[in-house]
């Protein structure tokens, strides 16, 4: 693997790898465990495609009494775990080793209970981040976070990455409108986690799960918070000269006050590509545009807009265009929705996910622009600009090793230029291998020990998870301290 390194299997436990089938089989029956090596080939890497693994085997339980088994048995044996949602983490976080078992919750899709009155919901956490807002849509309620995977991501990665999305500028980010977890640790022991109050007394477990990224064990349960949808909701297009003006009025209206549902950025190559994708009527003239979206009562939004559309105006806005329709709303969202698949279409891309405070937009936008061509390479920004969480993707080729190496030092300079103005190196995309070794570039040893002593509490033995997040070079201090 160029670039990022991963431990060294364990010979002992390749060794064992029938054994350790046999004792899945015992605990899973039928389909549930994977061995075959054509069959394991679906889960050898995520959505950061340019790193793969062929895991030892894959089991896919169906309750959290299995999964509770699962990590049992394979605590006993001594053989790391994969905690595996759909695979769509941009950080690489499944990707799996050579000695480790994935452990799937894709079985494990349903929705246990709806309560309107508390305005909660209980759901199983292979359930699709999409398919949890589908649940409840005919009773007028939604699930707030919306990734722009939100298709296929399961709510299972949402918590371990505490996901984002567009919409959360105004509605926060999965720890937001997560409630309560049954979770489950290395050794086999499920643990309820919060539940239907707005708060639970004692120490907040529930703000150390969400955001955990699979370190310390398996959410197989989630009650989350469900809200009434919005009398009404309306997005427009804005059309800017440069990419400098949009990230500045952005800072514009968040400055004056002004909380829309999401602002959403896309600099001239973004637009040109998600364009020729979904057809949205995005302006081709433009050097970048923002999608702002409000909600309210038809008063409320046209009020709104208005405002929005002065501070546009005085930041150089050469077009805009209001949405008149659901369908001409639907599609300028397909746009936005659909960009990273319309990018693939064209090119290899590694994806950034750095946040900075609004008010630096301007300027980190311009050091983005001069990284990547620093390097002959190209970048398009698109990314959700009213919460300053930035997602650059650097366009290479895979296929030659010299344009990922590029990449890959232009991502780490982006995300270094991130943190140098006050923001930090993930808003929701998660650590996972991409960002682990960037990790002191935030963090002092002390501060990161403490995050390792954490770990160790829950994994004494670092089989969760095991080559993510912390930079390989701390980890037997970090565990000897534990100890």
């Amino acid at each position: 693997m160029t670039g990022i390194a991963m431990p060294n299997p364990d010979p002992a436990i390749m060794a064992r790898r029938d054994q350790i089938v046999a004792g899945l089989r015992e605990i899973v029956k039928g389909e549930g465990v994977i061995s075959s090596e054509d069959e394991r080939r679906a889960f050898e890497t995520d959505a950061l495609t340019a790193y793969r693994r062929l895991p030892l085997a894959v089991v896919l339980p169906s309750t959290t009494e299995e999964v509770a088994e699962v990590l049992k048995f394979l605590d006993r044996e001594g053989v790391p775990v994969i905690p595996r949602g759909a695979g769509t983490s941009l950080a690489g976080g499944a990707l799996p080793q050579e000695d480790a078992v994935v452990v799937g919750v894709s079985k494990m899709a349903r929705v246990l209970d709806v309560n309107l009155g508390d305005r909660t919901m209980r759901v199983q956490t292979g359930i699709t981040n999409l398919g949890v807002s589908g649940a409840i849509a005919h009773e007028g309620f939604f699930y707030a976070p919306d990734p722009s995977s939100q298709l296929a991501c399961t709510i299972a990665g949402n918590v371990a990455m505490n996901s984002g999305g567009a919409h959360c500028l105004k509605y926060g980010v999965t720890t937001n409108n997560l409630m309560g977890v049954t979770f489950v640790t290395m050794k086999g022991e499920i643990v309820e986690i919060g539940g239907d109050a707005m708060d639970a007394p004692g120490l907040d477990m529930l703000g150390v799960i969400c955001g955990s990224e699979g370190q310390f064990g398996i959410v197989t349960e989630a009650t989350l918070r469900i809200l009434p949808m919005a009398e009404g909701a309306r997005p427009i297009l804005f059309g800017f000269p440069s990419s400098e003006a949009a990230g500045a009025a952005t800072a514009a209206v968040l400055g004056a006050g002004i909380v829309p549902v999401a602002i959403e950025f896309m600099d001239k190559i973004a637009i040109d590509i998600c364009e020729d994708f979904a057809h949205a009527g995005y302006p081709l003239d433009a050097g970048a545009l923002l999608i702002v979206e409000v909600e309210g009562s038809p008063k409320e939004i046209d009020e709104q807009l208005a405002r929005i559309g002065e501070i546009a105006g005085a930041h150089g806005a050469t077009s805009s265009r209001q949405a008149k329709t659901p369908a001409e709303a639907a599609a300028i969202w397909k746009g936005r929705k659909s960009a990273f698949g319309a990018m693939g279409r064209i090119s290899d891309y590694i994806c950034m996910d750095g946040t900075i405070p609004t008010g630096r937009l301007p300027e980190v936008l311009k050091r983005i622009t001069e990284i990547v061509e620093e390097r002959g390479l190209r970048v398009a920004n698109i990314f959700h600009a009213g919460d300053g969480n930035l997602h650059p993707l650097v366009l290479y080729d895979m296929n030659d090793p010299v344009s990922l190496a590029k990449a890959e030092e232009a991502g780490e300079e982006i995300l270094k230029a991130c943190v140098e103005v006050g923001g930090c190196l993930t808003g929701e995309h998660g650590v996972g291998i991409e960002k682990r070794e960037l990790m002191t570039t935030q963090f002092t040893e002390a501060e990161l020990f403490q995050q390792m002593r954490v770990k160790s509490a829950f994994d004494p033995n670092w089989l969760m998870n095991p080559a993510k997040v912390f930079p390989l070079a701390l980890r037997g201090d970090a565990r000897k301290r534990a100890a």
